[in-house]
Order: C-alpha cells, then sequence, then structure tokens
C-alpha cells in the first residue's frame, strides 16, 4: 500500500480548476493555509500528526501514462493541458509544524506557498493524511491522559475503516502517546512495537481452561497475560491463572510481564475482586489490563470508582475516534503573490465569524512562561515580523478584543513553530521516527496546564493574532463590506 502512486487521489474539481488556469495562463505563487476550526472530541488541544506521509506523497507526484490516459478518457481534458499533467512535479514550498507537536485551531499546521495550479492539485490528499492521523493522535492522547501513567495499547485494527485506517491509525495512535500495538504490519512499517495476547478461541479450542492457561505460559512464559472472563472470571479465570503462575513460579520460572486480561463484565468490581485474589497468592506484580469498548470516558470513570486495572487495550472507539470521527480541517487561501514579490492578502469572508480566514503569508510564534516553561499562547503574524523577549508583548483575543495580557519583557520565551520542509521542489526537512515524534509529543504536552489537559470543560490555549495581521484582516473586513 505504501508503493501506490496517490497522484490521482483528489477530487476532481481541483484538476478542473487546474485546466482553468493553464487554459487563461494564469500560475501566480499563492499561499494556502491548512488549519483547522474547532479541537475534536471537546478536547483543550490537539495533537499535528501526519506531516511524514505529507511528505511521501509529494515526492511521488507523477502523472503516470495510464493516469494521462485515464483522464483523456474522462473527455473533459484538453490535450494541451494533459501533455502538461505528463511532465508535471511540484516546485513550490512546504512549511509545516512537525509532527507531534501540540496545536490549537485557526493556526496553519502546514502552509503551502507553490503556483496555483500545484497548490490546487494538493489540497485533497494533504487534507485527507493530515486529517485523518491528526485526529486519531488527538484522540489517543485523550485516552492516555485518562490512563493517568497506565500503559495503553492501540487494539483496533479489525473495527478500522479499511486497511490504510488501521496502518495510518495505529501510527497516529503511537505518536499521541500509546505503548504499543497489536497491528504487526503497522509494527514493521513504522517500527514501533507490537503487543497482544491471545482470543477467546483459543481457551474454547482446549477441554478446559486449565490446560489452555497452562499451554500458553510454555509457550510465553515471558509475556504471560491469560485471558480470564472466557467461562467465569471470578470462579474460574483469576483461580485457574493463579495455578497456573504459581506453578510456574514453583518451576523457577522468573515472573516477568504477567498477569490477567479483563474483556467483559463489570470491570471495576471484576478488577477490584482479581486484584485481591493475586495479592493474597503472592503475585502483587501481576498485570490486570482491561479491554472491550474502552474510550476516555470509560476509563476516567474506572479510575474514580478504584479500579485495579494497570493497562489498557483500546480498540474501536480509538482507531475510529467513534465519538467525533472528522478532524475538520480545511484549506484555504489567504495571499497571491506580486509582481515586486510581496503578498497581497485575501481573505475569506462569512456570516458564520468562525469561518473568517486569517489573510497573508504567515507564520506561528509559541509563547512560554519562562518561570514554569508552560504554553502561554500562540502568536500568529506576518512572516516578516520578530519579536524581542526582552520587551513587553501585548496579546488579545482577535475576536473579543478587549480580552488582553501584557506579559512583561524578560518573563517569556517565544519560538518560532512553522518549519520548511519543501523549498523549490525540494525536501529540506527529514521526518524522525515515530518513537521520537512519541517522545516529542509527550514532551509538548508536558508544556500545557493541567486546567488545558482535563477531559470536560478544558481552559482554551489562545491563538492571538499580531497587532500588523490584525490591522490587515480588519482592513480587508472593511473594505469588504464597503464594497
Amino acid at each position: 500500500m505504501n508503493n501506490r502512486n496517490l497522484t490521482l487521489l483528489t477530487d476532481l474539481y481541483e484538476l478542473t480548476m487546474m485546466q482553468g488556469y493553464f487554459e487563461r495562463g494564469e500560475n501566480e505563487t499563492v499561499v494556502f493555509d491548512v488549519f483547522f476550526r474547532s479541537n475534536p472530541n471537546k478536547s483543550g488541544y490537539s495533537i499535528a500528526a501526519g506531516l511524514e506521509q505529507v511528505i511521501d506523497y509529494i515526492k511521488g507526484l507523477n502523472f503516470t501514462y495510464d493516469d494521462v490516459a485515464y483522464l483523456r478518457s474522462l473527455k473533459i481534458f484538453s490535450d494541451d493541458f494533459l501533455h502538461y499533467l505528463s511532465g508535471f512535479h511540484f516546485s513550490g514550498d512546504i512549511y509545516a509544524i512537525p509532527e507531534g507537536t501540540v496545536v490549537f485551531p485557526k493556526e496553519p499546521l502546514l502552509k503551502v506557498v507553490a503556483p496555483i495550479m500545484e497548490a490546487q492539485l494538493i489540497e485533497t490528499a494533504i487534507l485527507n493524511i493530515v486529517n485523518h492521523q491528526s485526529l486519531i493522535a488527538t484522540k489517543a492522547a485523550r485516552v492516555v491522559y485518562a490512563a493517568s501513567g497506565d500503559g495503553v495499547m492501540e487494539f483496533g485494527l479489525r473495527r478500522a475503516q479499511g486497511p490504510d485506517a488501521g496502518l495510518y491509525g495505529a501510527r497516529a495512535a503511537m505518536i499521541g502517546g500509546c505503548i504499543g500495538t497489536s497491528n504487526v504490519l503497522a509494527g514493521e512499517m513504522f517500527d514501533v512495537p507490537v503487543k497482544g495476547t491471545h482470543a477467546h478461541s483459543w481457551i474454547m479450542s482446549f477441554p478446559d481452561e486449565y490446560t489452555a492457561f497452562k499451554t500458553y505460559a510454555n509457550l510465553y512464559p515471558n509475556a504471560c497475560t491469560l485471558l480470564v472472563d472466557t467461562y467465569d472470571t471470578i470462579k474460574s479465570g483469576v483461580p485457574n491463572a493463579i495455578k497456573v503462575f504459581t506453578e510456574m513460579r514453583e518451576s523457577g520460572i522468573e515472573l516477568t510481564n504477567y498477569g490477567i486480561r479483563l474483556d467483559s463484565g463489570d470491570l471495576a468490581y471484576l478488577s477490584k475482586k482479581a486484584r485481591k485474589m493475586l495479592d493474597a497468592a503472592g503475585f502483587e506484580d501481576a498485570v490486570i489490563s482491561a479491554s472491550n469498548d474502552l474510550d476516555e470516558l470509560l476509563i476516567h470513570d474506572l479510575k474514580v470508582q478504584g479500579a485495579k486495572i494497570t493497562s489498557w487495550g483500546v480498540g474501536t472507539n480509538l482507531i475510529t475516534s467513534k465519538d467525533c470521527p472528522s478532524f475538520g480541517g480545511v484549506y484555504k487561501l489567504a495571499a497571491i503573490k506580486q509582481p515586486d514579490g510581496t503578498f497581497q492578502s485575501k481573505i475569506k469572508l462569512s456570516e458564520n465569524t468562525e469561518k473568517i480566514t486569517n489573510p497573508g503569508n504567515k507564520t506561528i510564534y509559541r509563547i512560554y512562561d519562562k518561570e514554569t516553561g508552560k504554553m502561554r499562547a500562540d502568536l500568529i503574524c506576518f512572516v516578516d515580523e520578530t519579536f524581542d523577549e526582552n520587551e513587553d508583548l501585548l496579546l488579545f483575543d482577535p475576536l473579543a478584543t478587549w480580552k488582553k495580557t501584557k506579559l512583561a519583557g524578560g518573563t517569556y520565551t517565544i519560538r518560532e513553530i512553522l518549519y520548511p520542509v519543501f523549498i523549490n521542489g525540494e525536501c529540506v526537512y527529514e521526518s524522525p521516527s515515530v518513537m521520537e515524534i512519541a517522545e516529542y509529543c509527550r514532551q509538548e504536552k508536558e508544556t500545557l496546564w493541567d486546567e488545558t489537559k482535563r477531559l470536560f470543560n478544558p481552559h482554551r490555549v489562545y491563538v492571538d493574532l499580531s497587532q500588523k495581521l490584525y490591522d490587515e484582516k480588519q482592513r480587508l473586513l472593511n473594505q469588504m463590506s464597503v464594497g
């Protein structure tokens, strides 16, 4: 799947617009922003993901002979335009926020600066890739937060919407904080840990539960997690698991990485009963893992109820982000390059104020409290603006402008978070490994205040506009309203 040519992974109107620009002889350089309007799952933040696959897609852009033949068969494209496509390659610039970065609504996750025909073509695939992985990474971050330090394993392949969603969803889940996946192909492709136990069918294929457990323990003495709810968790499953663990210990096997898994019933009640039974038998370090349609809200409730679960297998609700199945990223024109090299700002209006875009060729600065290292705000500004950490910085809400905060010089630090990825069509960015991205994401989440990470009614991190950008936006709004 990773060797497919995805050049035609686009909406038809991207190609018809390209032909329109081609026929008119218009191919000026433009700026498009990829951003989203609200955090999924009512979260206080999101996690950027998918950049490596965007890079692979851009590198592989190439209309093959078969692609051109197919487009010719549609009988809506001219021979001259198809000839242009046969020699197509991406020649523009792309800037992006690195994968694993904590991100917020309205700020560009990715910026394309390219001839308009090239920028138009790549819209659909970029959104497809970034929207999906950012959604799953964000969901995973919430699940991991609810688990409060316990390990979370991604178990969703069989419920994902197809192989691609299963593979790249597993990748995104690892970025968001999962410690492993059941998806073996994802393990091979992305060099991430693979984990798993056994199914109820393993137990049922033996004459009795004890024999099934004993056989499994003999096969995997150093990774022995036994599924105890096939028949009766408390009366049968846990006692048989304890019997097998006792025999292993008595035979001299050092018990490491062992325990039980619960996959049904009242997980809070069963885990507390099982913990008492395991502890009484001398297996205080045995892990109790759980699965069964878990999500961050159920895990939170089980924690509140005192469940003794220390490892969580999360499948359907994670790999599909079931309660919020779409990220909602969009791709909007922000500026057009003029003959003198400057950029003319463009703005999209809407009766819904949340849909009004931020104009111009922009970048993003992240502002931290110098004493704590915690995030204060993000500041969107024009690319040519600079800021001095020793000077006072005024932040204000671009919608409720009376909400202002002045950061005294010397009390904050600032860093640009939009990085060059392609320059003049050449990739200048090397993607870290998935596990390196996951560690970076963990560090990123540490910069959030606890109030922003909470599952319910999280505190909002403000994304502000520089004074210069705000003034330009107001100028365009006033100009459009007069017209």
